[in-house]
């Protein structure tokens, strides 16, 4: 019996609109995925960021006496090396716990370890601007809490602070300086994770990262402090 000649065209037409249909049904999922993918991140970003702010104002920092009295005889050059020596040997050890989280599918899932090893390499970095202020005498007016938000403004830009220049104290976490915390979250995260993506053994290379850039950042610090150093005995 021969075919209806109507029936071709038709299982055409309808063939050919589920197979444009399946690839827009495909980009419509995966950019559902993005965004959902960027929201978590931002999310993310935001709970890490939040959690350096309320930790950073019960940071144990020593002052310039107690360092002295625990490194007696040392130059402050000397003494900052110290410190650096000790904070970097610290997120190290936080860095061998990052390259475990390596192979985890980061971002956007992040996971609430990973956010405990980033805010943890943040709070020893804190305290080693601190210290570093310290040593170079350019402790930054005001009670522990407005101190600490200097500290966090100073991590936040990789700066020294400049005690003549207010805007350099943080006064208040507005939104431009959350918004610095932040991109420092996040550039801490993403430049660590990439890098370890290719090695199966995690653990050296996240210690050497964050070793490295922890050694960075004090340098850095140093450079702006240096500059602008009150010696020893000029301190009241």
């Amino acid at each position: 019996m021969p075919a209806d000649p109507t029936a071709l065209p038709e299982e055409r037409t309808t063939g050919g609109l589920r197979a444009r249909a399946r690839p827009a049904s495909l980009a419509d999922a995966a950019a559902r995925g993005a965004r959902k993918g960027r929201d978590g991140m931002r999310s993310a970003l935001g709970a890490i960021t939040d959690r350096i702010i309320a930790t950073a104002p019960r940071i144990p920092v020593r002052d310039l006496a107690t360092l002295r009295a625990q490194f007696p005889g040392l130059t402050p050059e000397e003494l900052a090396d110290k410190l650096v020596a000790g904070a970097c040997a610290g997120t190290a050890t936080v860095g061998a716990g990052v390259g475990a989280a390596a192979m985890l599918p980061v971002p956007p899932a992040m996971p609430a370890e990973l956010a405990a090893e980033v805010a943890g390499v943040a709070s020893l970095e804190i305290k080693l601007i601190a210290e570093l202020h310290e040593v170079y005498g350019l402790r930054p007016p005001g009670n522990a809490t407005r101190r600490a938000t200097a500290y966090l403004t100073s991590w936040a830009q990789e700066r020294g602070i400049d005690l003549a220049a207010p805007a350099s104290l943080g006064v208040a976490l507005g939104g431009p300086v959350r918004r610095e915390l932040r991109q420092q979250v996040m550039k801490r995260t993403l430049r660590t994770l990439p890098n370890l993506a290719p090695f199966l053994v995690g653990a050296a290379v996240g210690a050497f990262l964050n070793r490295r850039d922890t050694r960075k950042l004090a340098e850095k610090i140093r450079a702006d402090l240096r500059r602008r150093q009150i010696p020893w005995d000029a301190l009241p």
